[in-house]
């Protein structure tokens, strides 16, 4: 998918970054503004939890939620789902960080668009309708049911209620697209916002997982180590990562990969629209690039990087260079498939001047989250630049030895003064999802 070049654009149409707003885990209760994401990330913590797995929890409790919406109507409050809560309340957070009154009318205009990877509550949803009996139900329980069905059994369920709050007039959809879903929608707000169509758009990542499914897959996982059928080498990863150790990307301890829930919400709007209502940006995003690594098995990984570094120069265009790029934003969460594909890129992309070049993660922060990866890296990459400090792999303290970058290990943020930076999620299937991001008036 080609970007629509920011060259071609004039000023009042640049696109910024106006408010951030997340519903993530915290250590003592959910991580819900910029200082929480960054009292976290920039320290490296791990908010992951040990049972018989590593998992990401948010502490989201019912008064939290009633204290920030309580104007939802208890018939469709009894019936939301996990989902829909983390995902209200980061579209909240990230409203009030941008100076936007929704029950005002501020987002009667603006898109409303929602990244899901959809592999959670909406089973339980499914799974109720199913196995309802009709003849059975009770009038309210049966009225309970439609109502839960009809928000929660498509990946539309979170941009469903967030556009019903705003009552927006404007484009509204999701994409499923696993842990690039928000990067894409970051995508397209910017192509919408630029030629045009709207003048503000709220993106929103969100997966609210299951430690239930996760423990299975760690099951299921072991099970596929046993050996498959013949002619499986090429299309299953040759290394299944694991979910009961802590993770460690870039790290010769990476292998364990530990799942978690949670929502980030960003809001994007037009330079003129912005300068209107007087709010200072975060940032600016100034292009997005998706690619894939075009492999015939839809689970294989082409290690090389050649899709990702194909992705990074299409979201780089004629009009930056990747001299201008100090600092990337990685999306490896401890698999070895994922960190290759990095390593290789950053070789093919940069040359001998590796490992110069700065790469942190921060997935073991929050666990590797899903949908919600791009909104979140777009939003803590922007903070990085505002601040001049780039926060270090969360899990990373024995970098290990054949990486193309540095890492940043430890647990102190790393100062730098820089314009640009580029952010990556990816996604099961080969595919490549890159944003460029920068300063509020770069150019």
């Amino acid at each position: 998918m080609a970007n629509d070049r920011t060259a071609a654009a004039p000023r009042e149409r640049d696109v910024l970054l106006t408010g951030m707003g997340f519903c993530l885990p915290g250590l003592e209760g959910p991580s819900l503004t910029a200082d929480d994401v960054w009292a976290v990330a920039s320290k490296g913590v791990s908010c992951l939890t040990r049972g018989d797995i590593y998992y990401g929890s948010v502490a989201l409790t019912e008064e939290m939620f009633n204290d920030r919406l309580p104007d939802i109507p208890a018939l469709y409050r009894q019936q939301l789902t996990r989902s829909h809560r983390l995902g209200l309340i980061s579209f909240v957070e990230a409203c009030a960080d941008g100076g936007l009154d929704f029950r005002a009318g501020d987002l009667t205009e603006a898109a409303i668009l929602t990244g899901r990877g959809s592999v959670d509550d909406n089973v339980r949803v499914y799974r109720d309708l199913i196995e309802a009996r009709p003849e059975e139900l009770t009038p309210d329980a049966a009225v309970g049911i439609f109502i839960r069905t009809q928000l929660g059994v498509t990946p539309y369920d979170v941009a469903l209620l967030q556009a019903s709050l705003a009552r927006t007039r404007g484009p509204s959809f999701s994409v499923t697209c696993g842990c690039s879903s928000s990067t894409i929608q970051l995508g397209n707000a910017l192509r919408m916002i630029q030629t045009g169509e709207v003048e503000i758009a709220v993106v929103t990542g969100v997966d609210s997982g299951n430690a239930d499914l996760a423990r299975q897959g760690q099951g299921i996982f072991r099970a596929a180590e046993r050996g498959g059928p013949a002619g499986a080498p090429g299309f299953v990863p040759d290394q299944l990562p694991s979910t009961d150790h802590p993770m460690h990307p870039y790290d010769e301890r990476a292998g364990s990969v530990g799942f978690g829930e949670g929502s980030a919400t960003v809001v994007l709007e037009s330079r003129a629209h912005a300068e209107r209502r007087g709010i200072r940006p975060h940032g600016r995003l100034l292009a997005q690039a998706t690619t894939r690594d075009g492999l015939f098995s839809p689970l294989s990984v082409d290690i090389t990087g050649t899709a990702l570094v194909t992705g990074v120069r299409r979201c780089l265009g004629e009009r930056w260079s990747v001299d201008q790029i100090p600092y990337l934003n990685g999306g490896s969460d401890g698999d070895p498939n994922v960190t290759n594909v990095e390593v290789n890129a950053v070789r093919e992309l940069y040359g001998p001047r590796v490992p110069a070049v700065l790469l942190s993660s921060q997935e073991a922060c929050f666990g590797h989250s899903g949908a919600q990866a791009g909104a979140l890296g777009a939003a803590l990459t922007t903070l990085m630049i505002a601040r001049g400090e780039v926060c270090p792999t969360a899990g990373c303290e024995r970098p290990a030895a054949d990486l193309s970058f540095d890492p940043i290990p430890g647990t102190s943020p790393r100062p730098l003064d820089f314009d640009y930076a580029l952010s990556f999620t990816y996604q099961i299937g080969g595919l490549k999802a890159v944003i460029l991001l920068g300063s509020p008036d770069v150019t």
